[in-house]
């Protein structure tokens, strides 16, 4: 089924009011929102998903609702993971907390760019060269393992990428916030602030959270629609996690393993699926592996949700030990 160009239309206005709400209720007043505040706000970002899930399942029928909330679950556990790393850059940046906020609202818009041109490359190559699917599940295996690796030796310490090591040594910049501000005039000259230097490292940091994100769920959907939507909607309310969350994501101790046993397996899910489609000559002759089974949506939701529920359960029994 082709999405209508004004369904896209009607779901791109509708993301972008939610961002522009977001500004205008959270981010226009600098402040740290409270567990309470920063709870409610997170369960309506929720809540809403569920309801477009739900309206995408009536619409367009059982198995695109539920690959669009296998999609959802992901990368909602993704962006979890991913604050671990703000978390990093924040503090890394001093940034006060009053204007966190802010920070993290330009590094959603930023995501949405960033993975919207991701999954349009996506859609251009799956449509074109049916391999694809081989260089995404190897990549997502390859992923898995770093992933699974580099949780045993989490680093606290945030080094800067090219990106920002250019800018801090190129432009003229000081070490004062002044405010939200990105630029400050100072004897004549002007400065730009840590404020604009923390949005381009968080901006950069995404593009690396997108090269994970895209290929998993394309391993559980082939709708770009529901890739961007499931998405967009991961994304949205990301702000007050980072809030809620605070101190907890140091208890998720098992969360990256979790991660890397799902990426694991939808790497080893697409590579199945290009078995079963194969056209490289090289491989069983050119012939589909029909031998290969097809593993179904359903499936892949409840190894996905089960692997969340196992680590995170198991994370903080771990953290209520103490060892």
């Amino acid at each position: 089924m082709d999405v209508p160009v004004w369904v896209w239309a009607a779901t791109i206005a509708g993301i972008a009011a939610l961002l522009i709400f977001d500004f205008f209720a959270h981010v226009r007043t600098p402040h740290e929102p409270s567990a309470k505040e920063a709870g409610g706000w997170s369960i309506f970002y929720v809540i809403i998903a569920l309801v477009f899930g739900a309206g995408l399942w009536f619409v367009w029928g059982h198995d695109h609702g539920v690959e669009y909330l296998a999609g959802y679950v992901t990368e909602k556990s993704l962006s979890v993971d991913n604050l671990f790393v703000f978390v990093i850059i924040m503090a890394a940046f001093d940034v006060p907390k009053a204007y966190q906020q802010k920070v993290l609202l330009v590094g959603v818009i930023i995501a949405l760019v960033l993975r919207a041109i991701f999954i349009a490359l996506g859609a251009a190559a799956i449509e074109h060269f049916s391999w694809v699917f081989y260089i995404f599940g190897l990549f997502l295996l390859y992923t898995a393992y770093s992933v699974a690796m580099s949780s045993h030796e989490q680093s606290e310490t945030y080094e800067p990428n090219f990106l920002v090591r250019a800018v801090q040594n190129h432009l003229p910049a000081t070490d004062e916030y002044n405010q939200s501000k990105l630029t400050i005039v100072k004897n004549g000259k002007r400065l730009i602030t840590p404020m604009l230097i923390v949005m381009i490292a968080i901006g950069a940091t995404d593009i690396l959270f997108a090269l994970d994100s895209i290929p998993a769920i394309y391993g559980l959907t082939k709708q770009p629609y529901i890739v961007f939507t499931a998405n967009a909607f991961a994304l949205l309310g990301l702000i007050q996690l980072y809030f809620l969350l605070g101190g907890l994501l140091n208890r998720l101790v098992y969360l990256s393993l979790g991660l890397a046993a799902i990426l694991g397996f939808i790497g080893i899910k697409l590579i199945f699926e290009a078995l079963r489609g194969n056209q490289l000559p090289f491989i069983n002759g050119g012939q589909p592996v029909t031998a290969i089974p097809a593993i179904p949506i359903w499936l892949s939701l409840s190894i996905i949700v089960g692997v969340l529920v196992l680590t995170t359960v198991a994370s903080l029994l771990k953290s209520a030990r103490g060892t």
